[in-house]
């Protein structure tokens, strides 16, 4: 009869359950979060992945509120013409002081404010017809466009 260590025995049923223990965590964590960012964080994805489709529940895009077609857009946000400009350095028309994006400073951003509810924001948090809101991923890769200066790549 072979003797094991008792040492190696535990070492190896302790990395046993820490692997077993990640794999669970990690199933949660996505039926939380959603799913991980597929997307770069560039304004043309976030253009026609975000602002300009529609989900797999068939809900509309934000342009179908943020647009100027036959009515005032949402907000006084017209996002069917030129949404980069409309967004980047541009003042917000629904709360005084506010920019839409500030390059490099999500948390300054009130898209960011709007995206996720924060406290303080004017109206409702967007999408309006949420929940379901945007994924996490998708503000996930708004977060990071923004980060990295919002260029209109």
């Amino acid at each position: 009869m072979r003797f094991v260590p008792l040492r190696a025995v535990s070492m190896r049923v302790l990395l046993v359950a820490i692997a077993i223990t990640g794999l669970a965590c990690d199933e949660k964590l996505s039926e939380i979060t959603g799913p991980t960012p597929s997307l770069e964080p560039t304004f043309s994805n976030i253009r026609e992945n975000i602002l300009e489709s529609t989900d797999a529940a068939g809900r509309t895009a934000c342009v179908a509120c943020h647009t100027s077609a036959g009515r005032p857009p949402a907000g006084g946000l017209d996002l069917s013409r030129d949404p980069y400009a409309a967004l980047v350095n541009a003042p917000s028309r629904q709360r005084e002081g506010a920019v839409h994006v500030v390059p490099g400073d999500p948390a300054g951003s009130y898209l960011m404010q709007k995206l996720q509810g924060t406290a303080g924001i004017i109206g409702l948090r967007m999408p309006r017809n949420g929940p379901p809101y945007l994924t996490e991923g998708q503000v996930l890769v708004i977060e990071r466009w923004i980060q990295l200066g919002a260029r209109n790549d």
